[in-house]
């Protein structure tokens, strides 16, 4: 008789956490329910909208979570994503990157006006008039005798250096074409800059923010020349949203990583200006060699990545490193080794693509030494890439 594939359940609710088998990626919920407050809360405090990155855990679950929190909202970044946050009941999503190929822009129509009756909202960003007039197309030409509406924001480059027009005038043609389709509605400016989100200083973030507002401004001031009205501005991080939030400019912030936090945001210099999250995502392993002057987990390329650094170990101050690491394996490095068999708690660099190395996320409460499985959080939108 033939085997059935193994594949190995590493958590069911009830789990005591030590029951956990290894690698997995673990919640700590208590944690990541006190950023997730904590967040909201700022947002509410300084008027602003939250509307955060769901291409950080890629759950459908987790959006809806933050939404029931006051959250207007989330972002992706790719259809892929739209499409599994949206058969997961999220309605107010906002991809905020370029989508220009047709194909793409009509399976996001053909799955939009599917759910139009309740009530969804979609929202995308653009930098150019091709993007716009796929967009209308794809519309008019899966949905010829509907009335769905999207709404698009332009996108400026504000010093990433990646998508979006230069800032000031360059926004003016995209701003005339969006109002050439009745059935596209111009909802303001996407002014997102990645990098100042891993600058390690506050002094280096509030420089480069300050050339960011100066950016948006002289683009807001251009499209009113025309009589265009930008509603919204948006963008923000994890690493900067408290100055975007005081500015007087932004009205909604984007920032994702902060209900897991990562070792690479943990690098940062702590800003007064916004709350200090607390490290809710982690990867739990257990030592399964030890040899002269190293230990090795069992927690490597596969289980986390590197992209933005080596892992951090959880709860061994700088006495325990995680130094280097393969596909299985992860080495560490200090004065006074693990045991055999021993469990360590790793701290993912970067949080995004380490979620979407595995299909589901294990939610655990009462904390990482004496909690219990509570719940089993699917990474609906793991690999959508497209």
């Amino acid at each position: 008789m033939d085997q059935p594939p193994f594949h190995p359940i590493n958590a069911s609710p009830g789990l005591s956490v030590n029951d956990i088998d290894t690698p997995a990626l673990v919640i700590d919920l208590d944690a990541m329910e006190r950023n997730l407050r904590l967040m909201q809360r700022f947002a509410d405090q300084h008027n602003v909208k939250l509307r955060p990155h769901a291409k950080m855990h890629k759950s459908a679950a987790l959006a809806r979570q933050q939404i029931a929190a006051g959250a207007v909202g989330v972002c992706v970044q790719k259809v892929s994503e739209a499409h599994a946050m949206l058969t997961g009941g999220v309605r107010d999503i906002y991809i905020s990157n370029e989508v220009v190929l047709l194909s793409k822009l009509e399976l996001l129509v053909d799955v939009f006006i599917g759910l139009e009756e309740k009530n969804t909202k979609i929202s995308i960003a653009t930098d150019s008039l091709t993007g716009i007039r796929n967009l209308a197309y794809a519309l008019q030409n899966r949905d010829a005798q509907g009335s769905a509406r999207i709404h698009v924001f332009i996108e400026i480059d504000v010093g990433q250096a990646r998508c979006g027009v230069p800032p000031g005038e360059a926004a003016l043609p995209l701003a005339r074409e969006i109002a050439l389709h009745p059935r596209l509605h111009f909802a303001g400016l996407q002014a997102y800059h990645g990098r100042a989100q891993h600058q390690r200083t506050v002094g280096e973030r509030r420089a480069t923010l300050a050339q960011v507002m100066q950016d948006v401004q002289r683009t807001l001031d251009a499209l009113k020349r025309e009589d265009f009205t930008a509603e919204l501005v948006t963008g923000a991080g994890s690493g900067t949203f408290g100055i975007e939030a005081a500015s007087g400019v932004f009205g909604e912030l984007q920032a994702g990583s902060y209900l897991f936090m990562d070792a690479d945001y943990a690098q940062n210099e702590a800003d007064p200006a916004q709350p200090t999250f607390e490290h809710a995502l982690f990867v739990k392993s257990h030592v399964m060699s030890v040899q002269p002057g190293r230990a090795v987990c069992d927690a490597g390329h596969k289980s986390h990545a590197i992209d933005s650094g080596l892992p951090r170990v959880h709860g061994r101050g700088d006495d325990l490193r995680y130094v280097s690491c393969s596909d299985e394996h992860g080495v560490l490095h200090g004065s006074t080794l693990p045991q055999l068999g021993e469990v360590i708690w790793l701290i993912p660099g970067h949080c995004d693509p380490t979620v979407n190395l595995h299909d589901q996320m294990i939610g655990v409460r009462g904390g990482l030494q004496h909690g219990v499985v509570e719940r089993i959080i699917a990474v609906d939108a793991r690999g959508a890439l497209t």
